[in-house]
């Protein structure tokens, strides 16, 4: 099976960037970039910002 060479990790509600970064070195990749969107939700007709959606793009590992 081949793997992409570029994939994006969502950093899950429950673990830190850390913990995300380990994840990715766990399936091969490394740090190579970081997004964020605002996440809203809809409250008494407002639309209220309730957390940061924090995104890491991971590069595939070349083994030399």
């Amino acid at each position: 099976m081949k793997r992409r060479k570029t994939v994006w990790f969502q950093v899950e509600e429950h673990e830190t960037i850390s913990d995300c970064i380990e994840r990715m070195k766990a399936e091969g990749y490394i740090p190579a970039g970081r997004r964020e969107e605002p996440l809203f939700e809809e409250r008494d007709g407002q639309y209220v910002p309730i957390r940061q959606m924090i995104q890491l793009k991971g590069v595939l590992e070349v083994s030399e």
